[in-house]
């Protein structure tokens, strides 16, 4: 493999260029922020707490080659994430299980669903609600339609910026109810933070002598005549000038606010389905138990992502923008003939980080072949 240029320094373009750093001389990694990680990127504040710029980053994943592969560049701890949901005034676990059953509702209605639910099922799986909808069970449609209102339809609404109607069907069919007694948000094998933080384990992972970073530095603005290879982990309708039109996103905004107490709330997360124009709070001291006689919160908004003024942080899912982006793909695969992409915004596919690793590996193996 000859002289590589990665444009992104995200986890994507890092691990890309960590693998190509074993195949090839000169590997030149450039972003256009003044900081390398993308959206995992973090930072210990004035208070000793790790905060991460923008949202809470939790990894997970059941991917052992993944984990062992990350392992490489940072420890983690063993924090396992929990949310709950501000439900009626009280804390109920999300995604619902039977926990969330025995706390939403009183202890006989509970104790009929829980007794239907494992009549019709198999504990320890998830079950969309929407699979309630179709038997004739009153109270198996009770549960969907409660689920649907107090958990998914006013949080999706505030997340998306449009009716839950609108939205593709993949986000509603998402909305399980588990059938467990287990809390956790996510059930993978392996599950942690980086002891050090995210911007540290992917500084390693470019800390390379055939890895050169250039931030601040704009694709535009670079000349890449002399690269044999080129990998582009960033928006392709912006690469293409929007010559299609803009690829839609959401973005988030948060309100940090610094408090004189130990902690602010019961966990790391607590979503707000219903109430107030934030969906969740933040609470960062939590992932890595930081020592801290205040504790830092964010108020999480969602919001439209508009060009200058904030981060992309979530395709929009249908079927329309997926066409689009085909597009956008072809057109740019033609003008850029040695040019591959991946990562969330160069496959405009929301990943989590250990699929974001993945396709790095995908992407890695196939420019070998």
């Amino acid at each position: 493999m000859g002289s590589i240029l990665i444009i992104g320094a995200g986890i994507s373009g890092a691990a890309l260029a960590n693998l190509c750093s074993e195949k090839t001389d000169k590997i030149t990694v450039i972003d256009s922020s003044d900081h390398i990680a993308g959206n995992c990127f973090d930072y210990r504040d004035g208070n000793g707490i790790m905060i991460h710029r923008y949202g809470s980053h939790i990894f997970h994943t059941s991917d052992k080659r993944v984990w062992d592969y990350l392992n490489r560049f940072s420890g983690f701890n063993t924090y396992m994430h929990r949310v709950v949901a501000i439900i009626e005034g009280n804390e109920i676990p999300i995604p619902f299980n039977f926990n969330s059953i025995r706390m939403a509702f009183p202890k006989e209605l509970a104790d009929r669903i829980e007794h239907k639910l494992l009549q019709s099922y198999k504990y320890g799986t998830k079950i969309p609600i929407k699979d309630f909808m179709t038997q004739d069970d009153p109270d198996l449609i009770f549960l969907a339609e409660y689920i649907y209102e107090n958990v998914f339809v006013h949080y999706t609404e505030k997340q998306w910026g449009s009716s839950s109607s609108s939205l593709d069907g993949a986000v509603t069919a998402r909305v399980p109810v588990y059938l467990s007694r287990d809390d956790r948000y996510f059930q993978n094998t392996y599950q942690g933070i980086p002891l050090e933080g995210y911007t540290e384990m992917i500084r390693k992972m470019l800390d390379r002598p055939n890895i050169e970073v250039k931030l601040n530095t704009s694709f535009k603005d670079f000349d890449s005549s002399g690269y044999d290879l080129i990998f582009y982990t960033g928006p392709v309708d912006e690469l293409m000038d929007y010559s299609l039109g803009p690829l839609p996103y959401r973005s988030v905004h948060f309100k940090m606010e610094t408090y004189d107490r130990e902690h602010y709330q019961s966990g790391a997360a607590v979503n707000y389905p219903n109430n107030y124009d934030f969906t969740r709070i933040h609470e960062y001291k939590y992932y890595l138990d930081d020592k801290s006689d205040r504790t830092v919160i964010a108020k999480e908004y969602s919001e439209d992502f508009v060009p200058g003024k904030n981060e992309r942080y979530y395709p929009v899912p249908s079927e329309a923008n997926r066409e689009l982006y085909a597009r956008y793909l072809k057109i740019a695969s033609e003008k850029y003939p040695n040019m591959r992409f991946l990562g969330r915004l160069g496959d405009y596919q929301y990943y989590d980080m250990d699929k974001a690793v993945a396709r790095a590996f995908q992407v890695f193996e196939e420019a070998m072949q």
